[in-house]
């Protein structure tokens, strides 16, 4: 069972203009955000991705909020974001080996995230309604890609309670209020 002691949420590229224009975006905003906050509750480290900011723009404002809470985000040029020393850095310095995966483009920078993630030993945990691409066809695609791979399938409120364990306790309530 996944533990809160044990993961690592890692927010990949949801930016800019194409943050805008991926399938069913509104809504995936809105996972995205009780998903990043659901982290917080629970203290799990995030770790933010941007690919090429300069270029594409930064993280959407909604989430960038959230996330300005608890870190800061980390440029990259690969779409993977393992090639980036500085998240290898992180990951080593948490020494975590549960990934809980989200962000765009499901079938390339979430999916090329995921096969080196794996490649190195960590369980992925691939949020599925936590991920887009502009066409459904690539996300459906890109989230077999990962499941073939050997990634492990979740959505937002089934990993939430999955952390959660026990129905009770303050954190339980304000779990309640961020789901509903």
């Amino acid at each position: 069972m996944l533990t809160a002691e044990q993961s690592v949420l890692m927010i990949v590229d949801v930016q800019g203009k194409l943050a805008q224009v991926m399938q069913q975006s509104a809504p995936l905003h809105q996972k995205l955000a009780i998903l990043i906050q659901g982290a917080q509750l629970f203290d799990i480290p995030i770790i933010w991705l941007e690919q090429l900011p300069d270029k594409l723009g930064h993280t959407s404002e909604e989430l960038s909020q959230l996330l300005s809470q608890t870190t800061q985000p980390i440029a990259k040029k690969h779409f993977s974001g393992w090639h980036c020393e500085e998240v290898k850095q992180q990951l080593n310095s948490l020494k975590r080996h549960n990934v809980i995966l989200a962000g765009i483009e499901t079938h390339v920078c979430v999916y090329q995230t995921c096969q080196d993630l794996l490649a190195n030993d960590y369980q992925v945990h691939l949020v599925a309604d936590a991920v887009s691409s502009r066409g459904t066809d690539n996300k459906v695609l890109g989230v077999q890609m990962m499941l073939n791979d050997g990634a492990k399938l979740t959505n937002v409120e089934s990993l939430l309670f999955e952390l959660q364990h026990v129905a009770q306790g303050d954190r339980f309530k304000a779990l309640l209020k961020l789901i509903k």
